[in-house]
């Protein structure tokens, strides 16, 4: 009798289930702020309506989705200058650079009077298995895309590396006046963090971190490993330009010159609560002298980093005040295949300072701080004179500051006698590089001879002959020379150099040339070498 009944009620009971199964999970997903939920079903609000009248009645014919972004762009803009939408195609980039690498066949080159030439080849790439070589110039790609010469492509080179060609293709070359064809084959290309790692003297090894992805941690052990070995005993941490990337490569670097269980940073927001990174274990590199080299470019994770061993006494921070980003992201999936990042708590050092810049204005004028910095004189003048936010003491006493970014224990000014706005276009509009590498492309024979950075910088450049060379070149970019100091013109020449060795040497021999003439460099070595 009892299983009659139970066959009989089953069916019912299942049903109840179902039903309240759905409303539960109606309910749930109503509820939850997750990827699926932001406007997903835009006829569900005003903006949506509007669009869909809009798409529907206008007069003439509109993009629905050009108007959704902008729509989403107004209003994100409403609230912090980070909280912004990300297109499909900037999505995959800013995966990419996270990620540590991207699909392509590793490659630099400019664009030189209508030719692609290649400028750098990635060890190990596609294209250095090829046999591509610096100096080669890409003519043609599958017979039939121009890519140099009358009637090149108007697409851009990337674009039609990513979109257009598969993922094998044929490359026209041309090299020494001669012509031949080669197959290339697409494949993962690291992109690197640590743009040089070298020792600056006998004693004192340095580091140039360019961004912070999930590759980096790994990425700098080896690099320290490779200086101890060396004989290192001090270090400079150079963060300038760097603009952040993943929170928790900071941390883990953070953590190698630190003591178990230290805080590092915490973040907090109203939605999303208060979370704590701490020290897993005591760092590797915990009594290894340091010093931080930073300036106004110097932003979010690396101000993390920055913060938590000014915080903790553990370096000195050496340059210009940092950008001011203390605001933290969560990525929220769309369904066009785009993201939205929206700002959900702050980040705050050891001590609690909000290293957040103001942006109660508009995001506008935020944008326009850092110009601001520069055109007020702080940048020159000493922007760590009368610091407006709040103070706070270390551990060993020293006073440090919240509220807009990192301010250094030691001060180094911009120098304008060096690069004077009659002189910022060289560099704007990438003219200095490309004269660099054409005269090295004409001047081969002799540079090539040249083992090293450290021969390059030995060797005695013909300066005058250099800088008319130069100032014929720059007026093809509508750049007169004739007024620039002799200051700034020593500075632009020693740039020259730099980017030469870029050009012979990799990432790591500009810096091995520029560094002779960097002054932050010059003032950490000074501090490194004082401390006890």
């Amino acid at each position: 009798m009892k299983k009659t009944n139970l066959k009989l009620w089953l069916p019912f009971l299942l049903s109840i289930m179902i039903v309240l199964g759905m409303v539960i999970g109606y309910k749930l997903r109503k509820d939850t702020i997750g990827p699926d939920s932001f406007i997903a079903n835009p006829h569900n609000t005003a903006i949506g309506e509007v669009v869909r009248i809009i798409d529907k009645m206008y007069v003439k014919g509109t993009d629905k989705d050009s108007l959704e972004m902008k729509a989403i762009n107004a209003l994100l803009s409403q609230l912090d200058p980070f909280s912004i939408y990300i297109s499909a195609q900037q999505l995959k980039e800013i995966n990419d650079k996270v990620r540590g690498s991207f699909v392509g066949i590793g490659i630099g080159f400019e664009v030189i009077q209508d030719t692609v030439a290649i400028t750098n080849v990635v060890t190990g790439s596609p294209a250095d298995k090829a046999g591509v070589k610096i100096g080669d110039q890409f003519l043609r790609f599958n017979d039939t895309i121009q890519m140099s010469g009358p009637g090149r492509s108007d697409l851009g080179v990337v674009n039609i590396l990513e979109k257009v060609v598969g993922k094998s293709f044929k490359v026209l070359i041309k090299r020494n006046h001669k012509e031949f064809t080669t197959t290339l084959h697409k494949a993962m290309i690291p992109i690197f963090s640590v743009d040089a790692a070298y020792m600056l003297d006998p004693k004192t090894g340095y580091v140039k971190l360019n961004q912070f992805s999930e590759t980096t941690y790994r990425e700098f052990m080896l690099a320290l490993e490779k200086l101890k070995k060396a004989g290192m005993q001090q270090l400079l941490i150079d963060l300038r330009g760097n603009s952040g990337g993943v929170l928790t490569a900071a941390t883990e670097i953070a953590n190698e010159f630190l003591a178990d269980q230290q805080l590092i940073v915490y973040t907090d927001g109203d939605k999303v609560g208060k979370k704590e990174y701490r020290c897993k274990r005591d760092g590797l590199y915990k009594d290894l002298k340091l010093a931080v080299l930073v300036d106004e470019t110097t932003a979010s994770a690396s101000e993390v980093l920055a913060g938590a061993l000014q915080d903790w006494d553990r370096a000195t921070i050496i340059g210009r005040r940092t950008f001011g980003k203390g605001l933290v992201q969560d990525q929220f999936n769309l369904t066009n295949g785009g993201a939205m990042r929206l700002t959900v708590a702050k980040y705050f050092t050891p001590l609690g300072r909000n290293i957040q810049k103001p942006y109660d204005e508009n995001t506008v004028e935020y944008q326009r701080e850092l110009t601001k910095r520069v055109h007020s004189g702080q940048t020159v003048l000493g922007d760590t004179s009368s610091p407006t936010g709040k103070a706070y003491k270390t551990p060993k006493g020293n006073t440090v500051y919240g509220g807009g970014g990192i301010t250094p224990d030691d001060l180094v000014a911009y120098d304008t006698t060096k690069l004077p706005p009659s002189a910022l276009d060289l560099f704007l509009k990438g003219t200095l590089t490309r004269f660099t590498f054409l005269y090295y492309m004409h001047n081969r024979a002799p540079l090539d001879s040249l083992t090293s950075s450290n021969a390059l910088f030995d060797y005695s450049l013909p300066k005058n002959e250099i800088w008319d060379e130069l100032s014929e070149f720059a007026l093809t970019d509508s750049i007169h020379m004739d007024s620039i100091q002799p200051v700034a013109k020593e500075n632009i020449l020693e740039k020259f150099k730099a980017f030469l060795a870029k050009d012979m040497f990799g990432p790591q021999g500009y810096f091995e040339i520029n560094n002779h003439y960097d002054n932050i460099v010059t003032k950490g070595l000074q501090v490194i070498n004082q401390a006890k």
